[in-house]
């Protein structure tokens, strides 16, 4: 026999009943339909991780173009304190010596001339080297292009150092078009890349390439030396490669120095910069700039 029990309550016990019945509506609900509120909350979340990176990006950038400005501006001092110190006191000299040259007497030792043609070949190779410290510091001028600028510098670069050397340069018209900035970012890679095969490869030889791509333009620079040292990273500096790694992430790009797999020789520099960074600017005029020379 079926037995009913009726349970008389008030209004307000009524609400809190209908109360308690919504709210275990929900939760039912809420178990038939798992995650449906985390995957609404995690929709937002890509998005301001997203804004979150851009925004930390575009810091990146800002901050390695500070750099590179504050480098360019301390290597034009550097470059007019050589000049007109250096340059004038090594002028100076030499016109001492032509003095004492002229002054010397026909009877004079033989290791008096001999020590004036020691001391003027010294003076001779060290105008040589401010010269060249002057054209290195120095802005190139970019008025033919990157192009034109990098093959200058490299036929100098190997006269000046006797390696052999080979470019090669990737036909694309958007070299033409790159404004100042960006090639002298390019420009400065490539230049610290090979300087640092002079003074650390101990190489007979180098290579260097322009590569294109539809995003990125890259600088390869390969030699065939004893191959980058295992601690190189440890200071950067000494081998110059805070300022290109600055130079590149001004301009969406990335820095990797490598050694080959296997036993061959060598070090392999990597260079890439982002084509949309690097014409955001080409609309601006070109400046014109002109070497320092001693």
């Amino acid at each position: 026999m079926e037995t009913s029990v009726v349970v008389s309550m008030h209004a307000h016990g009524a609400a809190a009943l209908a109360g308690d019945a919504k709210r275990a509506s929900a939760a039912s609900a809420s178990r038939r339909r798992p995650g449906k509120a985390v995957i609404a909350a995690d929709r937002n979340a890509p998005t301001t991780s997203a804004d979150e990176l851009a925004r930390l990006q575009a810091r990146v950038r800002e901050l390695s173009a500070e750099l590179m400005q504050s480098q360019e501006a301390t290597r034009r001092h550097v470059a007019q304190e050589l000049h007109d110190g250096l340059g004038a006191e090594l002028t100076a000299a030499r016109f001492a010596l032509a003095n004492v040259e002229t002054w010397l007497p026909a009877d004079a030792p033989p290791q008096c001339t001999t020590a004036l043609e020691t001391a003027q070949r010294s003076l001779n190779a060290v105008t040589e080297a401010a010269q060249q410290a002057v054209g290195d510091l120095h802005a190139p001028t970019l008025d033919k292009g990157i192009v034109s600028a990098l093959s200058h510098w490299t036929n100098s670069f190997a006269a000046r150092t006797g390696l052999r050397m080979s470019f090669v340069c990737a036909a694309d018209a958007r070299l033409t078009r790159l404004p100042d900035d960006a090639s002298l970012a390019v420009f400065r890679v490539a230049q610290e890349a090979l300087n640092n095969v002079a003074k650390h490869a101990r190489a007979s030889g180098a290579d260097m390439r322009i590569e294109a791509t539809a995003q990125h333009l890259s600088i390869v620079v390969s030699d065939d030396g004893v191959g980058i040292p295992p601690h190189a990273g440890d200071d950067e500096r000494k081998f110059g490669l805070a300022g290109m790694r600055a130079r590149c992430n001004a301009f969406d790009g990335e820095l990797r120095v490598a050694a080959p797999a296997g036993e061959a020789r060598g070090t392999t520099v990597h260079a890439r910069f982002a084509w949309k960074a690097l014409l955001g600017n080409a609309s601006r005029p070109r400046a014109r700039r002109t070497a320092i020379r001693l």
